[in-house]
């Protein structure tokens, strides 16, 4: 039976996907109506602002504590309930948009609702495969996972801009809908749950992801690979800037743009679930950030539509194997009854390569202009490449995603 067969034998699995897959489709839908219903209602660039960082700040102040929860309590559970919130959320805004008495601060009440639902709910989601597939099904299963999430981030918000014609409040009936789908689905993930030893909550063990971290040089490296990479190279923020004045091309062309590195992203991760990687892992690793960031310096020079695209694509699928390889690498080197705090510490790390990546990439662009900033990004990703086989030579040398079974917390 191939890799792919036996993941779609386990029920568990399937299920776990299926939940994610339709929990990021709607979330995408969801913001696409709530971004346009909030410029409709205040024609205000701030408060666009605002939906964005409603569900950033409480990501970002309890993602750390979901992480200890996730270690407590049934974590196909948390999902589930996690996912419920976003449901519920989903109907306040197709009530309130139905019912005329949509406005300005229900926009921001539900996302800060929808924040505290992601921020428990990641933790979970991610150190929920090493508990329904064997280990050596893990990295397939994590590239599996990966392309879900990349064709819900591409058709998510092609779907929320298609039914938005018919109305905002057609868009949050279909994410309601979808939500629910998923909440069934989150229903069937079941696992043999072994209770963690008893722990009294105290901001030590709240932390410990932290403390775990710092004694793995092999996953502190990857992951904070990971975060300078994205810090420094992202250029998602300055996608707008290289369309219109770089490119020449319209609407059209920047959402090409932004949908291109989740194309490459898409791609490989389907060739990586059936190809898993095996050996050199470390290496991989590095190689992909390095890739990266060549593909980001071809973007910034490129003044070719086809060829900046090109490039983009390549740095989404070279992301992605550092991606896969990341996440493998934490779920099989972290015990269980750690495992969703370290995924916490991942999440926070990711939420801010993220978010602070778009301020640095507008900062530098504001001094630099947008050539400049990528240009300056990439070389930065290349110097941290280089720089990171130095500081963590454990990880340049690490060779197979598995190095045997984790101990003790």
């Amino acid at each position: 039976m191939s890799a792919m067969r036996e993941l779609m034998a386990r029920p568990a699995y399937v299920g776990y996907w299926l939940a994610r897959v339709l929990t990021q489709t709607a979330s995408q839908m969801l913001m696409v109506a709530l971004g346009w219903q909030m410029y409709d209602l205040t024609g205000s660039a701030w408060d666009l602002g605002l939906v964005g960082l409603a569900q950033f700040a409480p990501a970002l102040l309890l993602t750390l504590p979901a992480g200890h929860v996730a270690d407590r309590l049934h974590r196909g559970r948390i999902m589930l309930a996690a996912t419920a919130l976003q449901a519920l959320a989903a109907l306040a805004l197709a009530l309130g948009t139905h019912g005329g008495w949509m406005n300005r601060e229900l926009i921001l009440a539900v996302s800060v609702l929808l924040g505290v639902a992601k921020a428990f709910q990641m933790p979970a989601t991610q150190a929920l495969p090493a508990l329904l597939v064997p280990p050596t099904l893990l990295a397939q299963a994590v590239a599996l996972g990966s392309s879900g999430m990349q064709m819900a981030i591409i058709g998510g918000p092609a779907l929320g801009g298609l039914l938005y014609v018919q109305g905002a409040a057609t868009v949050h009936a279909a994410g309601t809908a979808l939500l629910l789908a998923a909440c069934a689905c989150a229903a069937t993930v079941r696992y043999q749950r072994v209770p963690p030893p008893k722990e009294p909550a105290s901001w030590r063990s709240v932390l410990a992801g932290i403390g775990f971290l710092r004694g793995q040089p092999v996953m502190l490296g990857a992951i904070s690979l990971d975060l300078f990479a994205v810090l420094l190279g992202g250029a998602t923020a300055l996608l707008p800037m290289f369309a219109k004045d770089i490119l020449h091309v319209g609407p059209w062309g920047l959402g090409l743009l932004r949908a291109a590195p989740a194309v490459g992203a898409l791609l490989l991760s389907v060739w990586l679930a059936r190809h898993p990687l095996e050996r050199r892992v470390g290496r991989t690793l590095i190689g992909a950030v390095a890739v990266f960031g060549v593909a980001m310096l071809v973007f910034a020079l490129s003044a070719s539509f086809w060829l900046s695209l090109i490039a983009l694509a390549v740095s989404g699928a070279a992301d992605m194997v550092s991606v896969v390889i990341r996440q493998t690498l934490v779920q099989l080197g972290t015990p269980d009854e750690m495992r969703g705090r370290v995924s916490a510490v991942n999440s926070v790390f990711i939420g801010a390569s993220n978010q602070l990546g778009e301020f640095e990439s507008g900062a530098t662009a504001a001094l630099l202009g947008p050539v400049g900033s990528v240009l300056l990004g990439g070389v930065g990703v290349l110097l941290v490449a280089g720089l990171w086989t130095r500081l963590f030579p454990a990880l340049w040398a690490r060779d197979r995603l598995h190095a045997g079974p984790a101990g003790p917390a």
